[in-house]
């Protein structure tokens, strides 16, 4: 990556702040890629991570204080203020606070006078769920509301009335101290889509950026195909299962492989078995690079996601390896994919319209392979890590201008910073 330095003219020291979940997800793998990504253009990185597993070593009495530290984690403010003047970094970036680091990690960065930027891999900030889909639909019923009450009364966060409370607590206390809107200098949305609807949650839409995903090391396309359509997620009721086989009910025959795990995973088996659905085929958990080889031979990805999303990995994997994306008209998809042109865009949850793409793209070969061509064309054009990391590098530089004058051309920034925020 000796080519992505040609817009930097020197090395900068960039603090990664993210808190782990219990299942990997694609949170975690963001922030490694773009940990190697900084490394790889020479930069200096310092990770501070905790990890939601922690909770499992709790004793009784400090399980207890959870809910409290999901406001205000004490531990780690004084961490995070040990590492800074020790490190003394250009940039805080963090990924994610929830449950062990919690939005008082902005506060030690403020102090010592270290530009925060904040990516939004979800809508934790807005919901307390983080997802705003409940009981098998799309729901805003918190959007704009403080305390975030809806949430509360249908038990939203992991069906728990007392643990959504704590989130909503969160989120309102810091609501209430402005540090949304005061300790975090740029925040980084993955779509315009979700641009817009933090904006309408009260985030000052100057200080939002759209930075999608990217897909490295780049798989290559493949033209060639197998023939069949290919799912990949988690087996959750959010990802359009009951969707995707009530179509595939009617679409007697057609080839589907499925891979991923999760909560569905017993019942979309015996429902493949009932309605004997024997074109299916159940996979379960792929590694990352069975699930490129899946995709480099399917004929196209199908996604028939029914909330609106972050930004679906997947479908940049996708393009990135030619095959178009049939995917649900709704949030982040319908974004990402032009109809007709990178894939096709179904109604969400209709099974019927679904099934009709579906049998579409089957009986059009050119029809896909056009759309794959396409789809590729799409992937260099905005999916890269060569893009991203300039993307990222206008991104600090911008955070790092409103902050200090002429940043890149100072031989060291943090001279820029009041030693006496360094305490």
């Amino acid at each position: 990556m000796q080519q992505f330095r040609e817009k930097v003219i020197d090395t900068m020291k960039f603090l990664l702040v993210h808190n782990h979940y219990n299942q990997k997800g694609g949170e975690d793998a963001i922030f490694k890629q773009e940990a190697e990504l900084l490394r790889e253009a020479g930069h200096y990185v310092i990770e501070y991570r905790r990890s939601n597993d922690e909770l499992k070593e709790l004793g009784l009495q400090q399980k207890l204080k959870v809910p409290a530290r999901l406001v205000w984690a004490s531990d780690t403010v004084k961490e995070l203020r040990s590492l800074i003047q020790k490190e003394d970094p250009d940039v805080a970036h963090f990924h994610n606070t929830f449950m062990m680091i919690s939005p008082a990690a902005y506060y030690a960065c403020h102090r010592a006078g270290v530009p925060v930027v904040q990516t939004l891999h979800n809508y934790r900030l807005l919901c307390p769920a983080a997802t705003f889909y409940r009981d098998g639909h799309v729901c805003e019923d918190c959007l704009g509301k403080t305390p975030p009450w809806p949430g509360v009364l249908h038990a939203c966060y992991r069906s728990s009335r007392t643990q959504t409370a704590a989130v909503a607590a969160m989120l309102t206390f810091h609501r209430w101290l402005r540090t949304w809107n005061k300790k975090v200098d740029l925040y980084v949305a993955l779509t315009e889509f979700a641009k817009r609807k933090f904006v309408e949650g009260g985030l000052p839409e100057e200080r939002i950026v759209v930075k999608p995903n990217f897909v490295h090391p780049d798989p290559g396309a493949q033209e060639k195909n197998d023939g069949y359509a290919l799912f990949v997620g988690r087996l959750s009721p959010e990802k359009g299962l009951k969707t995707l086989f009530k179509a595939w009910g009617s679409l007697k025959g057609m080839p589907l492989k499925i891979a991923g795990d999760g909560p569905l995973m017993s019942q979309i088996k015996e429902s493949a078995a009932e309605q004997k659905l024997n074109s299916i085929e159940i996979l379960g958990n792929c590694s990352h690079e069975k699930v490129i080889a899946l995709m480099k031979s399917a004929r196209f990805l199908v996604f028939p996601s029914e909330w609106y999303e972050g930004f679906p990995v997947s479908i940049a994997e996708a393009f990135a390896c030619g095959k178009p994306v049939i995917a649900s008209k709704l949030g982040a998809m319908a974004e990402l994919i032009e109809d007709g042109k990178t894939g096709l865009l179904f109604e969400p949850g209709n099974s019927e319209d679904l099934a009709r793409k579906v049998m579409h793209a089957f009986e059009n070969p050119d029809l896909c392979r056009r759309m794959g061509l396409n789809a590729r064309a799409e992937y260099e054009a905005k999916y890269t890590a060569k893009i991203n990391y300039m993307k990222l590098m206008e991104i600090y530089d911008k955070v790092l201008t409103s902050k200090f004058p002429s940043p890149l051309s100072s031989p060291h920034r943090g001279e820029g910073r009041s030693e006496g925020g360094k305490g």
